[in-house]
């Protein structure tokens, strides 16, 4: 296969900082590379200079003749007078557009649910469109281009739970093409293992290449940390071995043993300076008592449109739930409502005497008060001191573990990095110890190493979680169980996670192409509506009482169904493990498990039909 590109001996300087140091890499035709690594660690620089946005200090970069490319950048900046026709289509008229499916793949996938703004109205202006639709419009524009090396800067920021299965559908199935290739950095996880062939993690200068997507990243991380790990052990035992021979007395303080002296200095010499880590910490939390937060009734109006309608729901002490929507749906207003922060219309919000609330906002609000101080006294506004672990430690420790060493402490918090001031905010919230933890967009800003950090200190964390993402690997990660926010002011609980969501969504979509009626979004069943945290709407038009009744069983029936499917499916894989050198035994146990999973997709199907009349 032949390169797209390809980086020969590539130093990059910034500041002090060294991005990239001695890197040779290239982009082959057909693969699709990740690119990882901790924020402010030279990913987008590197997209940069693939682009030729961004000088080498020394090397080269070798770009075959013919070969196109165009970036998607962080931010989307595109002329506010222009309207969304010249954007995405430029000059193409309406028959040649129009004429080709990949182009109308493209606008049907990327703007088809962006309502009124594009509906009937390509020739709106730009100026007046949100982050997430200006995102949306930016991609589309370069995917109609079409360029034969397509670099994408977190291409999943602002783009709900739909979009983003769009878009990975599409760059690993549709788009490929011979001549073709992509680079992309993201923090999504899930997106990451869907699309990519090939992984990048840019780390102290280097660029190492990992094969798949981020499973088989993680798990190569891991190999090579172990080997690592036994060398760093070897080298020890050494040193150990060469200090206690050059104690052993008089005898080996001479000259003629210079060797052995030698010898400890090169591997004391040899140790590898300490790598700023970021290690996010526990907090204790207040108890939460029986009661925590219940949405009764409740009917949410923003302006002509009505978020929630009718609206129950019982969120108790250690609930975990995920919360996906399209953009637009609510989702930020239904935890504004839950923080009492905007009235209700109708109904009643009740919050318990022993909650301690704090929300991790997407615009980092938080830190605006702040902006003029330093890391350290940001920190200290909050708590000079600590304990964690029994033991009592101060702020500066606190933000040396949070990854602030040395002078960074005295860095002012307006002059952080994004991925910082996220990973500050963070903190600041988790230090005031609060019992139940709202968490909008979590994953913006912030690299996967950060993640896995805060997904670990969550983890033992005994509050209230409720996290809005469009991260399906976080959600499925962090919470318990999923609701849904589908745009017609109801809540609706997912037994089937974010896969059920999303099939909801295709389901509404198609009886709007269809003109019927789309299915209502209710919530989950009754039997799980009280404090064990499910969730309920009104509707107006509801089915006869035998309907439901009947509708009821069935769901109660299905559902012990897919629960001893999952039984049978995990004795199954049980089985695969223990028959893995059996090839015979393998390709049995392979036909049972393809029908067990054709079984499901036929229940779950019989499910979501039957609880749209049973909500």
């Amino acid at each position: 296969m032949a390169n797209l590109i390809a980086t020969d001996r590539a130093r990059l300087i910034a500041g002090t900082q060294v991005l990239l140091d001695d890197v040779s890499l290239g982009v082959l035709d057909g693969e699709r590379i990740g690119v990882l690594g901790r924020n402010g660690g030279g990913k987008t620089s590197l997209l940069g200079v693939l682009q030729g946005n961004r000088e080498l200090d020394t090397g080269r970069v070798l770009r075959p003749a013919g070969v196109t490319s165009g970036m998607l950048a962080q931010a989307d900046v595109l002329d506010p007078d222009a309207t969304v026709r010249q954007v995405v289509l430029g000059d193409l008229a309406e028959h040649e557009w129009a004429g080709d499916p990949r182009v109308r793949e493209i606008v049907s996938g990327l703007l088809g649910d962006l309502g009124a703004t594009v509906l009937g109205g390509l020739d709106s202006p730009v100026g007046a469109k949100s982050g997430g639709e200006l995102r949306r419009l930016a991609l589309a524009a370069l995917l109609v281009r079409d360029p034969d090396l397509l670099l994408l800067d977190e291409p999943t920021n602002h783009l709900d739970v739909e979009g983003v299965a769009w878009l990975a559908a599409y760059l690993s199935q549709r788009r490929p093409r011979p001549g073709s290739g992509l680079v992309f950095v993201t923090h999504d996880r899930w997106f990451l293992d869907a699309v990519a062939t090939r992984t990048w993690e840019v780390s102290d200068g280097q660029v190492h290449s990992y094969d798949g997507g981020y499973a088989a990243y993680v798990l190569a991380r891991a190999e090579r940390a172990r080997v690592a790990a036994v060398t760093e052990e070897r080298r020890n035992n050494l040193l150990r071995k060469e200090l206690a021979w050059l104690q052993r007395g008089a005898p080996a303080r001479t000259s003629k043993p210079r060797f052995r002296i030698d010898a400890a200095e090169a591997l004391v010499a040899n140790e590898p300076p300490p790598r700023d880590s970021v290690e996010l910490v526990r907090f204790a939390t207040t108890r939460l008592g029986k009661d925590v937060l219940d949405l009764l009734d409740a009917t949410v109006r923003l302006g002509d449109r009505v978020l929630l309608d009718d609206v129950t729901w019982r969120i108790g002490p250690g609930d975990r739930f995920g919360i996906v929507g399209v953009n637009g749906a609510g989702k930020s207003t239904l935890f504004r409502a839950l923080m009492g922060q905007i009235p209700l219309e109708d109904g009643t919000l009740k919050t318990g005497k022993t909650v301690r609330l704090a929300c991790l906002s997407q615009d980092l609000r938080e830190l605006e008060a702040v902006a003029g101080r330093t890391v350290i006294d940001a920190i200290t506004q909050v708590r000079s001191f600590t304990v964690l672990g029994g033991k009592e430690i101060s702020a500066s420790q606190l933000a040396t573990r949070l990854g602030f060493t040395g002078g960074r402490q005295q860095s002012r918090v307006g002059d952080l990095s994004g991925g910082e001031r996220r990973r500050l905010q963070f903190l600041r919230l988790l230090m005031d110890e609060p019992n139940v933890l709202l968490l909008d967009e979590p994953t913006n800003d912030l690299d996967i190493d950060t993640l896995t950090s805060m997904e670990d200190v969550l983890d033992g964390w005994a509050g209230t979680l409720l996290v809005v993402s469009h991260d399906r690997y976080l959600l499925e990660r962090m919470t318990d169980r999923q609701v849904a926010l589908l745009g017609d002011g109801g809540l609706r609980d997912l037994p089937g996670g974010v896969e059920q969501y999303l099939e909801l969504r295709r389901a509404m979509q198609t009886r709007a192409e269809r003109g019927g009626p789309a299915p209502q979004a209710s919530g989950g069943s009754h039997s799980t509506a009280k404090a064990s945290g499910g969730a309920q709407s009104g509707g107006s038009s509801a089915p006869r009482a035998a309907e439901v009744r009947e509708a009821r069983k069935t769901v109660a029936r299905v559902e012990k169904a897919l629960a001893r499917l999952g039984e049978r499916e995990t004795r199954v894989h049980e089985e695969m493990v223990a028959q893995a050198t059996n090839a015979e035994a393998m390709m049995r146990l392979s036909a049972q498990l393809a029908a067990i999973r054709d079984e499901r997709e036929t229940l779950e199907l019989e499910w979501l039909e039957a609880a749209e009349l049973a909500d």
